[in-house]
């Protein structure tokens, strides 16, 4: 996976100099900062998507469970005085027990995954419209959660930090110092632990997996559970950055930034494959896109088809490695047995 790392990350820094060259505001400090904060914002749940598509399935309510647990969150917090640590620990919960439900219907019923999540995304999203009447969640005006917004929206600039406050750089959003923690420990489970081994093992071959003696049922159970607490802890940063959740709206299409993020950075529809640093630079690469729409004065109406044509390319070259893979391991597989016939003739 190095390999496709290194030139996604070159990819990045090319689309980033051409965007920089044709307008210097790129570089800015400001859109630095700003772009780091949707890097991180995106970034966290895209991950939790990666972990499915490893297994070979598909998670397409996430952006569903952003919305109807960002409501539910701020209902908590702004409506009911819920203390904010109990409220995020309950919308955890929540995750966990919708991704559990959909790991169950995969794995005991048999259902397709993509029908399991297609269901998810129509029904948290009308429970999220009902629960508000269709009206927009929000907090009353003059209603503050000082160390919720510090941890959620704020920003800290580390070289002022380590310098007594006597050099400044860029404010990092903690949105991405959090997103980084979070791949870090997805790391380590994904590329260090058992776990992790069962997961690329059941995304090649889930009969083959079974037969080895691995639980199939429970890695696939915890692809999707993982998938959707990482969504509900989204739900709470997406919450405290807009402040408001109208449920109709709030969190669309964001199941498609997380498969192309995903998509890019390497991991395969097919399952099997993909890489934690892959999902991260796809989510950054996805935003520098964003951004480059932004700055270029293109209509943003024209975002959806940017994310489909990036999905689009991320599968075509997906689909061409394999074949090119594949011919490779006949050639090497004739050459093999040709060595054999060749020195028996002689």
């Amino acid at each position: 996976m190095l390999k496709k790392d290194l030139g996604l990350l070159t990819l990045i820094i090319v689309v980033g100099a051409v965007v920089a060259i044709i307008n210097p505001r790129f570089l800015s400090p400001i859109n630095i900062a700003n772009t780091a904060n949707l890097v991180g914002l995106f970034g966290i749940f895209a991950i939790g998507q990666g972990f499915v598509i490893i297994t070979g399935g598909i998670d397409l309510s996430v952006g569903s469970i952003i919305a109807l647990l960002g409501v539910v969150f701020v209902d908590l917090i702004a409506n009911h005085g819920v203390p904010w640590p109990f409220a995020v620990l309950v919308v955890l919960a929540l995750g966990m027990v919708m991704g559990t439900v959909h790991g169950l219907l995969i794995t005991k019923l048999k259902l397709q995954p993509f029908v399991v999540t297609l269901c998810g995304l129509l029904i948290y999203r009308g429970i999220a419209r009902f629960y508000t009447k269709d009206a927009t969640a929000g907090f009353p005006f003059g209603v503050s959660f000082p160390d919720l917004e510090w941890i959620t929206t704020g920003r800290t600039d580390i070289v002022a930090v380590l310098t007594g406050d006597t050099m400044h750089s860029i404010p990092i959003p903690h949105a991405f110092f959090i997103m980084l923690v979070i791949a870090v420990i997805m790391w380590i489970v994904l590329h260090r632990s058992v776990f992790g081994r069962y997961l690329y093992a059941v995304g090649k071959n889930e009969e083959a997996a079974r037969y080895s003696g691995i639980r199939t049922s429970r890695v696939i159970v915890a692809a999707y559970v993982i998938s959707a607490t990482l969504a509900a802890l989204s739900a709470v940063f997406f919450a405290m950055y807009t402040r408001s959740i109208l449920p109709s709206g709030h969190g669309n299409f964001y199941e498609l930034y997380a498969i192309a993020a995903a998509v890019l950075g390497g991991f395969s529809l097919r399952g099997g494959e993909g890489s934690i640093v892959g999902v991260v630079l796809g989510a950054i690469l996805l935003q520098v896109l964003q951004n480059l729409v932004n700055l270029l004065g293109i209509p943003s109406s024209l975002n959806f088809a940017v994310m489909g044509s990036v999905i689009l390319i991320g599968v075509i070259a997906d689909q061409q490695f394999l074949l090119y893979r594949e011919r490779n391991a006949r050639k090497r597989g004739r050459q093999r047995a040709a060595g054999p016939a060749a020195a028996a003739a002689e």
